[in-house]
Formats: structure tokens, C-alpha cells, sequence
């Protein structure tokens, strides 16, 4: 059975209810890119490389303009759900392109600031996309979804799918 917390991700992701089965193998097929890109995030910031990070934004950016294209989920689709029989995912609806495309942002600034030797501002920018792939791997979060429902005005729907939040009766 999906818990509270990962129904209000998957609505703050821009998916619609999902039967319980369902929604859990959709959660675990979404969760496949940020377990993939976090850990990445981690290697950039030790090696403190620019093209590493640019490198990663660049692919985070491909996802966005060219979601059906998105290789993470194309690699998903292809090999985990078609062996597993689980659901395909479909191109990201927009609270998720919005957030890659917000930590594309950090991760193009990152890499910004790292080549220009701004080292305290790609600090501070690096332990922004840490907090966020945290929240996210660890909490069920998205920050990104969630200050896309805030920025279009839905501040009550984007609280109503905190992972604490409950449904009302």
C-alpha cells in the first residue's frame, strides 16, 4: 500500500492518483534518475570540477527541452519495466521539468562560479543542489515541484503535498 508521503509526491510531480500498486511502481521508476544524478552531484562537488557540473546540467537541461527523449527514462522504460513488467514512465509533466530544469540551473551556476573562482558562491550553490537531492532521496521532497506550485500561485495545493501533509476529511 503507497503511503501519504509518496502520494503527495507523486501529486506534486504533476501526476495524477494512481491505485496503490500502481503508484508504487511509478514512484520507484521516477526515483530511478535522482538516484542516479544525486550521487553524481556528490562526485562533481568533491572533484570541484566546472565541465563536470556543466556536464550534468547539460543533461538535465536535454531533459527538460527534450523530455520524450530523456535518456533516463528511455534507459528505464527499455530495460527496467520492459524485464520487470512495470508501467513505462511518461515525459515528465511540468512541476517535474521544472524541477530539473531548477536543478540544471544551480548546477550550470556551480559550475559558473567554480571556473570563475568564486569559490564561496559555489559553496553556497553546491549545498543548495545537496539539500534539495537530499530532501528528495531521503524525504520524499521535491523542492523543485514544490516552488513551481508556489511561483503559478497554488501555495495551499503545493503545502497540501508536503510529505507530512495529510488529506483532509
Amino acid at each position: 500500500m503507497s503511503s501519504q508521503v509518496v502520494k503527495n509526491f507523486m501529486r506534486q510531480q504533476g501526476f495524477a492518483d494512481e491505485a496503490d500498486s500502481a503508484c508504487d511502481m511509478h514512484f520507484s521508476g521516477l526515483y530511478f534518475q535522482p538516484r542516479i544524478v544525486g550521487p553524481l552531484v556528490v562526485v562533481g562537488i568533491v572533484l570541484q570540477s566546472p565541465i563536470f557540473f556543466f556536464m550534468l546540467s547539460a543533461i538535465l537541461w536535454w531533459n527538460v527541452v527534450f523530455s520524450k527523449w530523456n535518456p533516463f527514462e528511455i534507459f528505464y522504460n527499455r530495460v527496467i519495466a520492459a524485464s520487470k513488467g512495470r508501467p513505462v514512465l511518461s515525459p515528465a509533466p511540468p512541476g517535474r521539468a521544472f524541477a530539473q530544469g531548477m536543478a540544471a540551473a544551480f548546477l550550470l551556476l556551480a559550475g559558473l562560479a567554480l571556473m570563475a573562482g568564486w569559490m564561496m558562491a559555489a559553496y553556497v550553490l553546491e549545498a543548495f543542489l545537496v539539500i534539495a537531492f537530499a530532501a528528495l532521496l531521503f524525504g520524499k521532497f521535491c523542492l523543485g515541484a514544490y516552488v513551481y506550485h508556489v511561483l503559478r500561485g497554488r501555495i495551499a495545493f503545493a503545502n497540501s503535498t508536503l510529505p507530512w501533509a495529510r488529506p483532509r476529511a
